[in-house]
């Protein structure tokens, strides 16, 4: 049946669904003569498997010719590779930046770690022991008058 000519009960439905009634009358059809009636469902499948695999290798074939002929004409060309990635003279230059920034470590001598370790002075220090002695001995007399 040609693709664009419906039946006029397959119009409502949609050809899917007109085949499946189709098919499951024919299977009544089937039963009622007392033969299996997924045997011949089952037949139906196989031969349009086998049909579906022998589009598919035709349709293979196709490609590999296609591929080939297109293959031989973009041949003549030449190819253009995709780079990603950094350049060679960006990654140039971010080396350089790199050794620049150790090199003025190593001038300065002592690193940020190295400078800044506690950040108390003697003179603060002191202070908040004083602190925290006064803070004791408040609790010790509030303790001792309870």
């Amino acid at each position: 049946m040609p693709f664009g000519l419906l039946p006029p009960e397959a119009a409502a439905t949609g050809w899917i669904m007109y085949s499946f009634c189709r098919a499951e009358r024919q299977n009544k059809r089937v039963a009622e003569d007392g033969r299996n009636p997924y045997s011949q469902r089952m037949d139906i499948s196989l031969k349009r498997l086998e049909e579906a695999l022998l589009v598919r290798r035709r349709i293979d074939t196709l490609a590999k010719r296609l591929a080939s002929i297109l293959e031989s004409s973009v041949s003549s060309r030449p190819t253009v590779s995709v780079r990603r990635g950094m350049s060679a003279a960006t990654r140039a230059k971010l080396s350089a930046a790199a050794k620049a920034r150790w090199a003025e470590r190593k001038r300065t001598g002592v690193s940020a770690a190295t400078r800044k370790k506690g950040g108390l002075t003697p003179a603060g220090r002191k202070r908040l022991s004083q602190l925290m002695k006064a803070r004791w001995a408040a609790r010790r007399k509030a303790s001792s008058q309870k």
